[in-house]
């Protein structure tokens, strides 16, 4: 179960990163993967200590690995194998308020549009 290396799409896999391998080797494709501060192709090998970037929806998640795994395991098993230095998330701000139209009040004008914009500040 453990190697000295193993290839980063199969072990981004195996850890529960991506839900499907082929997934992964289409980040590692895209760039969105970067072993060592490196981009990384699906076949580049990891090893225990090798810090692995992953850009997924807008934000990167920074992984250390701690063991090398090529088959999927358990999310117990699979939280074992590497440290999880992401930061945390910042605060969410304050979301503006949305206009809301009343139920049946149909398409807004045109003048109403404007207003709107006006809110939102666009």
């Amino acid at each position: 179960m453990t190697d000295a290396s193993a290839r980063v799409d199969a072990w981004l896999w195996a850890v529960r990163v991506y839900k499907t391998r082929s997934a992964a080797t289409t980040a590692c494709r895209a760039g969105h993967v970067r072993v060592g501060g490196e981009r990384a192709k699906a076949a580049q090998a990891v090893r225990p200590g090798d810090e692995v970037r992953v850009r997924i929806a807008g934000f990167d998640r920074i992984l250390v690995v701690r063991q090398t795994i090529i088959k999927r395991v358990s999310a117990a098993v699979a939280a074992t194998a590497m440290d999880d230095l992401t930061p945390p998330p910042p605060p969410r701000e304050e979301v503006a308020m949305v206009a809301m139209r009343d139920r049946g009040a149909g398409r807004p004008t045109k003048r109403e549009r404007r207003e709107t914009d006006r809110l939102r500040g666009r």
